[in-house]
């Protein structure tokens, strides 16, 4: 008996999407970086910040050899959850307040199947467990112990998430912090949310974190939660967001983006919309950051953040891999 996979959020209806123009800052790419064969709108690949570029290369490559959204995402993020420099996604991430790694992954195809996971220990790939959770169960959120148990029991590994770096870090926080009371600033992000769209017009969208730096031991951001990290529907697009994960489910975030885009909005327009509704929703917006990124289903893409100091790394076959800096709504300085 075959298990359940397809889980429908919405009904769907077309729309025109309107096109929207990235404005982009130079980076370094590869000249001799494979093309892959162009499609309705993709191949094209987006993902937060700098470690962005990393993942994006590995996604392209899939992309690149024909293969589908939802492999192309799986496999970019997992570069990120293997870095150990990243300190604030898979190993190395930096710990909750009692020194635990904890991590946060989900993933979604455009058809509007998902999965995810929440607070999992010890297990190097969450987003790899979170597709498992997808097309292995019935169900779409796996959390704690529970998430543990089945990667286990899926073949998953135990890994020790914790570097000396991070623990040095941790506990040098802990003495300055007689207060154990975790930050809540502008500088407290970092996830990496990544969004594919392939040469036959699907979509796909990963996210994955170790979440906020030294957090209360069981919190649970926006990376997991399918409508607030991530989502993705094949007949608009797909969106994924980033920084203070409270703020962004308050607004219910990356399907506010890809609801606008069904508007007409392009990414841009739709990023910057959803920025404003975090920020009407949060009233401490200055001392957070939020960021959003989008692809629309004709291969456009756009970004935007609350404060400056967010970028992010676009993959197309015209200009290879690169990264963009989007407005925001406070200016640098402001």
């Amino acid at each position: 008996m075959k298990p359940v996979t397809r889980r429908n959020f919405l009904h769907r209806v077309p729309v025109a999407l309107s096109a929207a123009a990235v404005v982009t800052a130079c980076a370094d790419s590869d000249p001799d970086a494979p093309s892959a064969v162009s499609g309705p709108g993709g191949p094209v690949v987006i993902s937060t910040w700098q470690h962005g570029l990393a993942a994006n290369e590995a996604a392209w490559k899939v992309l690149q050899a024909g293969g589908n959204a939802l492999d192309a995402a799986e496999t970019g993020v997992k570069i990120t959850e293997a870095d150990p420099e990243v300190s604030t996604v898979g190993i190395g991430g930096r710990p909750d307040r009692d020194g635990i790694v904890t991590l946060d992954a989900a993933i979604m195809d455009g058809a509007g199947d998902c999965g995810s996971v929440m607070a999992l220990q010890d297990i190097l790939h969450p987003i790899s467990v979170a597709r498992r959770v997808m097309e292995n169960t019935p169900h779409v959120m796996l959390a704690g112990e529970g998430a543990r148990q089945f990667a286990l029991a899926e073949g998953f590994t135990t890994t020790n998430l914790l570097t000396e770096e991070s623990e040095r870090e941790w506990k040098k926080w802990k003495a300055e912090n007689p207060g154990y009371r975790p930050p809540i600033n502008v500088e407290n992000h970092d996830t990496i949310g990544l969004l594919t769209l392939d040469q036959d017009g699907h979509l796909a969208a990963a996210c994955t974190t170790s979440g906020a730096a030294y957090k209360y031991h069981g919190r649970v951001g926006d990376s997991p939660i399918v409508g607030a990290g991530l989502y993705a529907d094949n007949e608009v697009g797909a969106a994924t967001a980033t920084g203070w994960g409270e703020a962004v489910v308050r607004a219910c975030g990356s399907f506010l983006v890809v609801e606008l885009m069904r508007q007409g909005h392009s990414p841009t327009e739709a990023c910057r919309l959803a920025v404003e509704r975090v920020i009407a929703k949060n009233p401490d917006y200055r001392e957070i950051q939020v960021g959003f990124i989008a692809l629309a289903k004709d291969g456009t893409t756009g970004g935007y953040c609350i404060h400056p100091d967010f970028d992010y790394a676009v993959y197309t076959a015209d200009a290879g891999n690169r990264m963009v800096v989007p407005d925001s709504k406070i200016p640098r300085n402001g």
